[in-house]
């Protein structure tokens, strides 16, 4: 199956934003694919045509224990012929029952590699990336040519240029974007894509405040230097990545509802709310477009 491109963009009633005269739209980046939605394609799209133009056969990358963008890469490498290899944060893991994201990771063909948190901390440093692949039976300096290095969530340069197209195909719809942020590669480059007057919104779903560097890094290294109107609201991360709370679950439960849309916990629903209690706030003028851009799907069953 192609992706599907441009991804839709519906229109959503919903009196909590219509009785502040704001028009909400929905940025259907989750149909892009079955397998990999959203966000994920948009990053992982020109990693793997760099990868084959290469002739690199062998994805590696990085992430937690329910890691969209490990599922996306494990898809990907089924879809497409590349092997793949999750390093997976949390040794203490690997004595235990595969939860259903990692257990589709598997089912699609990816080796996992557990590592300790305090390795994970250091997945960026060449001398540990090379030690965990030997680990994993891919001993860098022995097979260069075969193993193409993906960082956390798919998030490097490339993948904020394939987001930028996100952006480009939002022009001229809405005066603000909103999105949700793991690394910042689809908010760095969603806000570079954006034309004129509008501005893009992200809502991190993990604790602490790095990630303003970590766009503007991503920016730099994308596209030379800082690009689009962006900014930051940390306050809706609901105790960190993977967490939830009650209060999210029936919001994303009563969205659902209105909406027939299914709402992702860990990512889409955090934006959700995170935008609605800005338009409950006045942070958008009557007669405001707000895009949402719903990034994922709901965590899969056990295969």
């Amino acid at each position: 199956m192609r992706p599907r491109l441009p991804s839709p963009l519906r229109p959503a009633e919903d009196e909590r934003f219509a009785r502040h005269g704001v028009r909400l739209l929905l940025k259907r980046d989750d149909l892009i694919h079955p397998e990999l939605p959203g966000n994920k394609w948009r990053k992982l799209a020109p990693n793997l045509r760099s990868a084959a133009a290469g002739g690199l056969r062998t994805l590696v990358t990085f992430g937690g224990a329910y890691s969209n963008h490990l599922r996306a890469t494990a898809a990907a490498g089924r879809l497409l012929g590349f092997a793949t290899v999750g390093i997976v944060r949390g040794q203490e893991l690997a004595d235990r029952p595969l939860n259903p994201s990692l257990a589709r990771c598997a089912a699609d063909g990816m080796r996992l590699c557990f590592v300790d948190r305090s390795t994970y901390r250091r997945k960026t440093e060449p001398a540990v990336v090379s030690a965990v692949l030997a680990r994993a039976g891919l001993e860098r300096e022995s097979e260069p040519e075969s193993v193409y290095v993906i960082p956390e969530g798919g998030s490097n340069a490339l993948a904020a240029r394939g987001c930028a197209e996100l952006g480009r195909e939002l022009r001229g719809t809405a005066e603000a974007v909103a999105v949700a942020c793991g690394t910042g590669g689809t908010l760095a480059g969603l806000a570079a894509g954006l034309g004129a007057g509008q501005r893009a919104l992200g809502f991190p779903v993990l604790k602490g405040d790095f990630l303003d560097r970590e766009v503007r890094d991503l920016q730099l290294a994308a596209f030379g230097g800082p690009a689009g109107d962006w900014r930051l609201d940390g306050r809706f991360h609901f105790g960190g990545f993977a967490r939830t709370s009650p209060v999210l679950d029936a919001f994303a439960d009563d969205f659902e509802d209105r909406h027939g849309l299914p709402v992702e916990r860990l990512y889409v629903a955090k934006m959700l709310y995170g935008l609605t209690a800005l338009v409950e706030e006045g942070a958008f003028r009557p007669g405001t477009s707000v895009a949402a851009v719903i990034t994922g799907q709901p965590e899969p069953s056990s295969p």
